[in-house]
């Protein structure tokens, strides 16, 4: 039996076997549409020869798919052309993104992520050498005097390092709706946020405002995370336990699908109090209870299990925690 081409277009995006995929490029995209975004990349003549299709029609077309988040602009070669979603990320946050996608069209989404996804996310930790994101620490708990911290280390360079900086809500939160977390708190920096700009997805905002935004997801607990390359990338999403792609999955089944820091959470047993603040903190169930002897009952990090994020250390009431580089420079892909 000859596949759809709602399932041609999920194979093209490396989800074959989804029964939930294909209805949701069904759902997005008339037959029309998904035979011009298979015949992507190209510009608007090329795919107009390619489809048989009058160039206006097509170019109207590409603007429209463009905006439903289902294409992408490319400037190759000084002409503005377009290119197909590449992969289920891209899919998932540019299309839930869409001024008019529908609510219905958001829980189906949330169907995918419940039911398909956790399968897929275990394949992708077997297939990938590394994962596509990785955790940044709180910018407060690292101290730059006694380790090496990179730019890419530090969510505060990324900022100040970027010419453009835009803000979008949470596609995970948007679709979810687990949690009470702040929304509109996911940055997007240099191309990202001119794409995101010129969609019309998000805002433009100051260096200034960016700041403030990640001192209170800071404050709320939510993990900052980024793109995993030795560079400053994309985005800074601010992730919680309950409704985000990746961590749900690490504290459930510790799937490897997002890096950690290049830094490490350790205690201190004398400045310890055993108060449990940490503990509290922490989404991935690092930190545990133990005796000292010296001490009482203090608490103890399970490194195999810290990500590296800092939240448990800047809400420590004794300063008994420090972030550590536990990882070199080349842990993070070039």
């Amino acid at each position: 039996m000859s596949k759809s081409i709602y399932e041609k277009m999920t194979d093209k995006i490396m989800l074959t076997g989804s029964k939930i995929v294909p209805k949701l490029f069904e759902m997005i995209a008339d037959q029309e549409e998904a035979e011009l975004l298979m015949a992507m990349p190209g510009t608007p003549a090329q795919l107009a020869a390619k489809t048989n299709q009058p160039v206006e029609r097509v170019a109207t077309l590409c603007k429209t798919l463009y905006q439903k988040g289902l294409a992408f602009k490319s400037f190759k070669g000084g002409e503005v052309g377009y290119k197909m979603c590449r992969d289920m990320i891209q899919f998932h946050d540019a299309t839930i993104l869409w001024s008019e996608a529908s609510r219905e069209y958001h829980d189906l989404w949330q169907r995918f992520m419940e039911e398909e996804w956790p399968a897929f996310a275990r394949l992708a930790e077997q297939f990938f050498p590394k994962p596509f994101t990785r955790v940044i620490p709180v910018q407060e708990s690292i101290d730059p005097g006694k380790q090496q911290v990179l730019d890419v280390d530090s969510v505060n360079n990324i900022i100040e390092s970027a010419d453009t900086v835009a803000l979008t809500k949470c596609t995970c939160r948007v679709i979810a709706h687990k949690c009470d977390m702040p929304l509109e708190v996911c940055l997007q920096v240099n191309n990202a946020a001119k794409y995101t700009i010129d969609r019309g997805s998000g805002r433009e905002i100051t260096k200034e405002e960016a700041f403030k935004i990640l001192r209170e997801c800071e404050e709320k607990g939510l993990v900052h995370v980024t793109m995993n390359k030795a560079h400053v990338g994309h985005f800074i999403c601010n992730c919680c336990g309950d409704c985000c792609q990746a961590l749900p999955l690490i504290i459930s089944e510790g799937i490897k699908i997002c890096d950690p820091s290049r830094f490490q959470a350790s205690i201190d047993p004398d400045s310890c109090i055993g108060c449990g603040t940490c503990q509290d903190r922490c989404y991935f169930g690092a930190i545990e209870e133990t005796d000292a002897s010296s001490n009482g009952s203090v608490m103890k990090v399970l490194t195999e299990k810290c990500l590296g994020c800092g939240l448990c250390m800047i809400t420590c009431p004794e300063k008994a925690i420090t972030m550590i580089e536990a990882r070199s420079a080349d842990f993070i892909p070039q």
